[in-house]
């Protein structure tokens, strides 16, 4: 709510804080803000509006005197009442109460922290997990467009499980990482994110228990949770999940699913050996466990190719395999898919219709060209040599600024670089101070509550310079708050 994009008109001849007094009761008459709404608080308004506090307080002071705003101690300002109510004598709904009883639960609050201040001008994001738009190939897409539409296409709804071309494609692209499916074992999702969405409520019973490594990326999201499901971490160590406990883990915890992002894991940048990878094969067959094998960030390596994707050795069915566009080729595009048994598939389209009758048709196809020719490829060898000079600047920043007063991993590909802070820090502290810096971070504590000496940081966003001063500025704060503590 802090990003309100409106500011008073400092040359109007109408007082600054009759203006800002007119947008609050503006909102609160259209019914935006509506009663029990907490407002920003008054540091937050006069910063979002760029006036003195002062000039905020008189404004919430005359809407306070109107009946339309109360302050209590300790809970800030709330919308009590409104034009509406004042007119009518029934009562508006209490949308917060409606808010509040909604199934899916929301975010983590640094979660929604992170989501909003990643939006915020200036702001030097040292733990996105996206390509810098410096990466992204603006002009490829440009000559590709135009193709498209010189050519017969439709508008329209796609089939079910996603655009036949793109399907067959994507079995050409996924023969040469040693899979070998067909286009009817293939669903074409919006994002890898909605494939896990559609999996938590088309496959698995509320109260189910979903294995994962732990730290993972999925406890940072709320999608099998809200569908009533249980996570439970397995340890990891440098070379992926620890096979030996997950027999113990699933009967233990009746683990109905077992989740694993085995090539440049999110968060930890790990690349799972070919062993553990037969091992867990060798597992799941044994106990019947079928596997979500996450694999967004397998085409990024910058060293050399990880070992074969789990899905190439699966010969009875156990995996579901995920991949996507948007760590690789444009987050825009919304182009993920899942590969599996077909029964799965069916299932999963059927649910995928009821949710938003297919992803987009004109992304689809611009993914398909992509695939169909050798841009993809190219493209590809363009990204790796960037995250390479990328991962070389943020190792010598690391080196020259942080080393003594953390640790951190060489990652082999992927984003991410797990770093852990030596003094022991608040996080909460170090997360807000750097963000008065004009620093975001992703702590730790997302991914697992056992990882509060972490962060996640990514070479892959931020400029070169960028990743440069922000690593020297968190050094700064990080020793600051050590000599404090």
């Amino acid at each position: 709510m802090e990003n309100l994009g409106w500011k008073p008109n400092r040359l109007s001849q109408i007082p600054l804080h009759k203006q800002i007094e007119e947008y609050i009761k503006e909102k609160i008459i259209n019914g935006e803000w509506t009663v029990g709404t907490k407002i920003p608080s008054q540091r937050a308004l006069a910063k979002a509006f760029d006036v003195n506090r002062s000039t905020v307080v008189t404004a919430l002071n005359e809407l306070t005197a109107q009946g339309l705003l109360e302050g209590k101690s300790g809970g800030g300002t709330r919308v009590v009442n409104n034009t509406w109510s004042l007119l009518t004598s029934t009562t508006p709904p209490d949308w917060n109460a409606y808010v509040k009883a909604g199934i899916h639960q929301p975010n983590m609050p640094t979660i929604q922290e992170i989501n909003k201040a990643e939006f915020y001008p200036d702001i030097i994001r040292l733990g996105t997990g996206e390509l810098s738009p410096e990466l992204l190939p603006y002009e490829q897409m440009k000559r590709i467009l135009p193709r498209i539409f010189n050519r017969k296409m439709s508008l329209g709804y796609e089939e079910s499980k996603g655009d036949f071309f793109l399907r067959s494609q994507l079995t050409n692209h996924l023969k040469r990482l040693g899979i070998n499916t067909s286009p009817s074992s293939i669903l074409i999702v919006s994002g890898a994110l909605q494939a896990l969405q559609l999996i938590s409520i088309g496959l698995l019973k509320r109260g189910s228990t979903v294995l994962l490594e732990k730290p993972s990326y999925l406890y940072s999201v709320n999608v099998f949770q809200s569908a009533g499901m249980k996570l439970v971490g397995v340890p990891i160590d440098e070379h992926g999940i620890r096979t030996t406990l997950i027999e113990r883990y699933k009967k233990q915890y009746n683990g109905s699913l077992l989740y694993l992002i085995p090539s440049f894991h999110n968060p930890t940048g790990t690349i799972m050996t070919e062993e553990r990878r037969k091992h867990i094969m060798e597992l799941c067959e044994q106990l019947s466990l079928p596997l979500i094998e996450d694999d967004v960030y397998g085409d990024l390596w910058i060293d050399e190719p990880p070992p074969s994707p789990l899905k190439a050795n699966d010969k009875h069915g156990h995996v579901l395999y995920l991949g996507s566009l948007s760590k690789t080729l444009s987050p825009g595009l919304r182009i993920g898919w899942i590969v599996g048994p077909e029964p799965v598939i069916e299932r999963l389209a059927d649910i995928k219709m009821q949710i938003d009758y297919g992803s987009s048709s004109l992304s689809q196809r611009v993914a398909a060209k992509w695939l169909a020719s050798d841009l993809y490829e190219k493209h590809l060898e363009f990204v790796r040599e960037q995250l390479k000079i990328r991962r070389a600047a943020a190792m010598e920043a690391l080196e020259a600024h942080l080393s003594g007063i953390a640790t951190w991993n060489f990652p082999k590909g992927g984003f991410f670089i797990w770093l852990k802070i030596k003094p022991k820090l608040s996080m909460r502290n170090l997360y807000e101070k750097a963000l008065s810096k004009g620093i975001l971070l992703n702590t730790g504590n997302i991914y697992s509550q056992e990882s509060n000496q972490y962060l996640r940081l990514s070479y892959a966003y931020a400029s070169l310079t960028d990743l440069k001063q922000g690593i020297y500025q968190l050094s700064q704060i990080i020793r600051s708050l050590g000599a404090e503590s």
